[in-house]
């Protein structure tokens, strides 16, 4: 049975009232890099500047599974924070629940249906109402690369994934790592993720939002298993259990040449005081440059007690979709604004590409939920899909004909 709290949508929601009602929020996140640090600073100091007290919790882990299992249990124990990070398919679970409390009187007077993208919009309801607010737009299928190092090897950067390879090779054997990647599950997913999406969008769809056994287990998928294990060339001795932005450093500095990962990676070159298509550049990952696979980050409310928390709770939700939070956020994040008809004069050459993907790929049916990124499929497929796909990766006796059958298998098991 659905249910959700709906009381409390006679919240007063101006803005002299908001105010006049202090009251504290707590955020559950993992934004806790140098670059995401820096953008969540900006919401704190806007929360703060309201009048309100914001008590951050943020719990490292670059994909969210320490914060999720956080949530869980705080949750069960009747102690849920007032927002947290959540997205995707796992925003309805807790729905289902009945957690999440209503934002539409906040959505209604900002006029979120018509300055969100569909998309965007969809992903932040639960049967038909607003129940978290979403920060950003992340295009996931980006390659991030050191254009000295390709110098210094005399190699190209690479449009596919066998040219990847040849020029990995290159930079290899100039003493260079080519890629840099850190070994967790999440981030083989997004690499996996990327080399699925060179198969195609209808590919994409009917493996992962479709679910299709035939899809699963095809010859195409064992390519992409196949390529994905060559990856394990490319990366240094020290790649298991690193950080993302870790290892996004190695290419900041020049020891690696790339990295296959979201432009929340941007983020770190602009701590870095790096400048976009001088110390880096970016580009779409190899075979994919028509494609936009999204993460939309978002901050979910949860039903709370007491007036002055729940007025905080609606302003947090009111000021994330201001214009003005929406272009520092991003800014500092790496990301792109969810509000459209932002001006783009601060944002540089890759947030310009990723603005025109995402608005090209909204009308060719190429702008695609990320699996890797919860976005696609619910929790528990995303996990069945993890296991299988960083098992693989990490190990030297699993043929990509066996990872296809343990998937579909997984798969099915899971989406039972």
């Amino acid at each position: 049975m659905k249910k959700i709290a709906f009381g409390l949508s006679t919240v007063a929601l101006s803005l002299a009232a908001a105010t006049a009602q202090a009251g504290e929020v707590e955020v559950l996140h993992w934004w806790t890099s140098g670059g995401e640090a820096a953008a969540i600073n900006v919401l704190k100091q806007e929360m703060t500047d309201a009048g309100h007290t914001w008590k951050d919790f943020a719990v490292a882990g670059g994909g969210g599974e320490s914060a999720m299992t956080v949530l869980k249990s705080r949750a069960i124990a009747g102690n849920p924070p007032a927002s947290a990070q959540i997205k995707g398919p796992t925003i309805q679970e807790w729905g289902d629940l009945g957690f999440l409390t209503n934002l539409d009187d906040v959505a209604k007077q900002g006029d979120w249906d018509s300055v969100l993208p569909s998309v965007v919009s969809s992903a932040m309801k639960y049967d038909g109402h607003y129940v978290a607010a979403p920060v950003n737009v992340h295009r996931v299928n980006w390659m991030w690369a050191n254009p000295e190092v390709f110098k210094k090897a005399g190699a190209s950067i690479p449009t596919t994934w066998d040219q990847f390879i040849t020029e990995a090779k290159k930079i290899k054997a100039a003493g260079y790592t080519p890629l840099a990647h850190g070994g967790q599950a999440w981030q083989d997913a997004t690499l996996f993720e990327a080399i699925a999406l060179a198969k195609g969008s209808k590919f994409y769809n009917s493996a992962f939002l479709s679910l299709s056994d035939d899809t699963l287990r095809s010859q195409d998928m064992i390519d992409v298993f196949t390529t994905f294990k060559a990856m394990r060339e490319f990366v240094d001795p020290g790649f298991s259990g690193r950080d993302w932005n870790i290892a996004t450093s190695m290419v900041i500095n020049g020891e690696a040449a790339m990295q296959i990962m979201g432009d929340w990676a941007k983020g770190e070159f602009t701590a870095a005081g790096k400048k976009a298509g001088i110390d880096y550049v970016c580009y779409p990952a190899p075979g994919t440059s028509g494609q936009f696979t999204f993460n939309i980050d978002s901050l979910a409310m949860f039903q709370v007690d007491g007036d002055d928390a729940q007025a905080a709770q609606q302003d947090l939700a009111r000021l994330i979709l201001e214009p003005k939070f929406q272009e520092t956020f991003n800014l500092n994040k790496g990301s792109i604004p969810a509000r459209l008809n932002m001006p783009r004069d601060k944002f540089d050459t890759c947030a310009h590409a990723s603005m025109d993907a995402f608005l090209a790929s909204s009308t060719t049916g190429d702008l695609l939920p990320s699996y890797a990124h919860g976005m696609a499929v619910n929790s528990m497929v995303q996990g069945a899909i993890n296991d299988v796909v960083t098992n693989f990766f990490n190990s030297e006796s699993i043929t990509a004909e066996e990872a296809v059958d343990k998937l579909a298998r997984a798969v099915k098991a899971a989406d039972m």
